[in-house]
């Protein structure tokens, strides 16, 4: 039982949309003084992350540019969970739109919330397996990925190298990690 109490809203701030999240600045309470606090809070929908591998034992890895470090990452597939999409559908469906690769079939590894000191979603993690190329891809406007296959048993170096550093796609393999190392696995 825990002793930490929830911090009441007092007040809703303005919401500034940003279409793939939304931030404002509530107002919330100490419980423990009362005392009014500022708190960000970015509102964001769901995500997925998807380790893709091929029938012959590949990894689907994609390289992207990101704005935030101002560098290109090497990353696993993923996006944005649609209103009302089952994690799984978006999964197989991000993966095909980003890389061409359709899944033979997907298994959901786990789920985490990429910060919940100001965020509000959850990042699904998924491992398609048996995937195949039938197309290029159909990048959305405004992303500009490359598509790269690195052998599956190559990933614990690309994290140690530094290779891979997106913290959200290093959970995805821990979490496929913990799955293979669980009694009965696979």
């Amino acid at each position: 039982m825990s002793l930490i109490k929830p911090w009441p809203r007092l007040r809703k701030g303005l919401s500034h949309d940003y279409r793939v999240l939304k931030v404002r600045q509530d107002v919330v309470a100490d419980p423990r003084t009362g005392h009014e606090h500022p708190r960000v809070l970015i509102d964001c929908t769901d995500w997925v992350n998807v380790i893709a591998v091929t029938k012959d034992d590949e990894l689907v890895l994609i390289r992207q540019y990101r704005f935030g470090t101002e560098q290109t990452t090497l990353e696993i597939p993923g996006g944005m969970v649609e209103p009302g999409e089952d994690p799984a559908v978006a999964a197989a469906r991000e993966l095909e739109e980003e890389t061409g690769y359709v899944p033979g079939r997907v298994v959901g590894l786990g789920k985490v919330h990429p910060n919940p000191a100001i965020q509000n979603n959850v990042c699904h993690s998924f491992l398609a397996l048996d995937c195949v190329k039938v197309h290029e891809g159909k990048q959305d406007a405004g992303e500009d990925i490359a598509v790269e296959l690195h052998p599956r048993s190559a990933a614990p170096e690309l994290i140690r190298s530094g290779a891979i550093t997106h913290s959200l796609v290093v959970v995805a393999f821990f979490l496929e990690r913990l799955l293979a190392e669980a009694p009965g696995a696979r």
